[in-house]
């Protein structure tokens, strides 16, 4: 069996201030994930928290949680597995705020 890959950027020049959720990805053909964080300005010592969801609209957290870049040009990330058909991440800033590309890695 040969293994499939595939790369979503799910977010893009996105600024993050207070609540945020990145558009949720349908996944469920994927055995992993891995989350990419990268800060475009700005940067946070908040974290966020993976979710998952049967349907993409009723969200549970995964119990993943990874800090957010704390300054321009840093990445975070995060694997996931054992992951139903949607992925997304959530979270605050609180006061801080962070412009962001999300990526979605995934592997089959």
């Amino acid at each position: 069996m040969v293994n499939k890959t595939y790369n979503a950027v799910v977010e893009r020049n996105v600024v993050w201030a207070g609540d945020f959720a990145t558009e949720p990805y349908e996944c469920g053909w994927a055995r992993e994930a891995i989350f990419f964080v990268r800060s475009l300005q700005g940067g946070s010592t908040a974290q966020c928290r993976v979710q998952i969801s049967a349907d993409g609209m009723r969200w549970c957290d995964e119990g993943s949680v990874m800090g957010l870049p704390r300054k321009t040009d840093e990445t975070t990330w995060c694997r996931v597995s054992h992951f139903g058909n949607w992925l997304r991440i959530a979270g605050t800033t609180g006061k801080d705020v962070v412009t962001v590309l999300v990526t979605l890695s995934m592997k089959s």
